[in-house]
């Protein structure tokens, strides 16, 4: 379960609890009934296993990844526009 940082705009109150996903926002400070804002911080995110390296794609022969970037797509050039008449019948 997540923790939750809330600071109070009465008394600056400030503090953490672990709530559920689906627990409502906490709403009125402990200490003096005071309204209640949630703090957002930055996450730390840590990624274990095997699969987040770049040593963890390659074979035992060599690189996979090519030395040389890939040029990129050019676009597809516009159809030119038909300025023959169209044949009578």
């Amino acid at each position: 379960m997540p923790t939750y940082a809330y600071a109070c705009k009465d008394c600056g109150h400030a503090f953490d609890i672990v709530q559920s996903f689906s627990d409502s926002s906490l709403t009125s400070c402990p200490e003096c009934q005071g309204a209640l804002r949630k703090k957002f911080n930055s996450v730390g995110v840590v990624f274990k296993g095997s699969g987040f390296y770049r040593t963890d794609s390659r074979d035992a022969k060599g690189s996979t990844v090519s030395a040389a970037p890939a040029a990129p797509a050019a676009a597809p050039a516009p159809a030119p526009a038909a300025s023959a008449p169209a044949a009578a019948s």
